[in-house]
């Protein structure tokens, strides 16, 4: 389907200036040919990418961003979008998710992921520079226990609260958590699944993180609620790991650990779980195959992070230590439907975040957001729970029957 372009000159003579502005629209044309949007300039000029109805129109605001599109594309969409030189009039998550629909299977337009080690000194700077931006922050949309990772919506119109705490049972239920046992939990966030481990699962847990902030509210919850004694909040990576227990638990960590560090977190995963009937679960972002983060989120939002293909993670982080996989499961569209509610209540307190940064963060995040939960909805990215034990280790259920049942009165 050829682009629908609308008029790009006025008069009876095109400028050197005009026509070089309508030779990159129609660049852009055909790059994302078959998008359902218009792309539109200054002067009123523009294209229409499809023949459908656009969902949304996209501005751009002057020459210079016209341009810098053209050769980087990404990171100048999310920086022009911060800074106002680019716009989005219509519905923004339908717009980028009609983008990545276009050109997300067009292989060769995308570059093939080279990640280098993480040492712990720049896992510490790209922890602080996301998620150090202040509790008060992430308080005003997260749900009440501060959960950051994809929810389990039993159905769909669940509240975020509730899918948020069906998703720490169905964690714990797939660890077979049993009262009296050790989980060790590898990127503790704000502590929620540790504390819901040890008060609804009869567990002690020891959990790591390396966020200041993080460990502060986390350790003041524990106090709280009277779990001090049973959960132990512990400044460290994963890499500090050195201690024996029945499982290990990553939620949203692998995220950061980096391609080429994945043996070590086998490693570690490997002298911490019982050799016999040890087991564990990871709880992840990733691909379907190996591709590079967005440049725009790895500078702005997201610093070193990479979401994995299952390709990368079982063989790196598993089969190099002869663990078993016992199963996998694909959250994708819950993801998507966590990510539209944070988006939902983060525009509900727009105003107040503008006044803790700056209009150019608002929209920073607003994109960040948008541009996530199209990714999700589209297939372009993957939220992945892979569960796993010792080879020797048969004491697994016959039937995933009991992940579903009703939860057992607390502890």
């Amino acid at each position: 389907m050829r682009a629908r372009t609308s008029s790009f000159t006025s008069g009876t003579a095109t400028s050197p200036i005009g026509a070089f502005e309508d030779w990159c629209l129609s660049r852009i044309a055909g790059t994302l040919q078959g998008a359902q949007i218009r792309v539109q300039l200054w002067d009123g000029r523009g294209v229409a990418l499809s023949e459908r109805m656009p969902v949304a129109t996209v501005v751009v605001r002057d020459r210079g961003t016209l341009v810098r599109l053209l050769y980087r594309t990404d990171l100048e969409f999310g920086e022009a979008y911060a800074a106002g030189r680019l716009d989005v009039q219509g519905d923004l998550v339908a717009a980028l998710d009609s983008i990545n629909r276009a050109v997300g299977f067009r292989p060769f337009q995308r570059r093939r992921a080279r990640a280098g080690r993480i040492p712990l000194s720049s896992s510490r700077h790209n922890v602080h520079t996301h998620y150090d931006l202040g509790n008060a922050f992430y308080r005003l949309w997260l749900d009440e226990q501060m959960l950051y990772t994809c929810a389990y919506f039993e159905t769909p119109d669940a509240t975020l609260e509730t899918a948020q705490r069906a998703k720490m049972d169905h964690v714990c239920r797939k660890l077979r958590l049993r009262p009296g046992e050790h989980v060790v939990e590898a990127g503790c966030g704000w502590g929620a699944l540790a504390l819901h481990m040890a008060r609804y699962y009869g567990v002690t847990v020891r959990a790591f993180n390396i966020s200041a902030n993080q460990l502060e509210y986390a350790r003041a919850h524990a106090q709280a609620q009277g779990l001090s004694d049973r959960v132990t909040f512990v400044d460290g990576d994963y890499r500090a790991i050195d201690e024996r227990a029945d499982a290990f638990v990553s939620v949203g960590m692998l995220e950061h650990v980096g391609r080429h560090n994945y043996t070590d977190l086998g490693a570690v995963i490997d002298r911490v779980i019982d050799p016999v009937h040890g087991r564990g679960l990871l709880h992840f972002i990733g691909r379907n195959a190996p591709l590079k983060l967005s440049a725009w989120i790895d500078r702005h939002v997201f610093p070193g992070a990479y979401p994995p293909s299952l390709g990368e993670v079982l063989p790196g982080v598993l089969e190099s230590r002869w663990l078993s996989v016992t199963d996998v499961e694909n959250l994708r569209l819950h993801y998507a439907l966590t990510l539209k509610h944070w988006l939902a209540r983060f525009e509900d307190q727009a105003g107040t975040v503008r006044e803790m940064f700056d209009e150019a963060f608002v929209r920073t995040w607003r994109l960040y957001l948008a541009g996530s939960q199209a990714a999700f909805q589209c297939g372009d990215m993957q939220l992945f729970q892979v569960t796993f034990g010792r080879p020797l280790d048969s004491t697994q259920p016959w039937t995933r029957r009991d992940l579903y049942e009703a939860v057992d009165a607390a502890v």
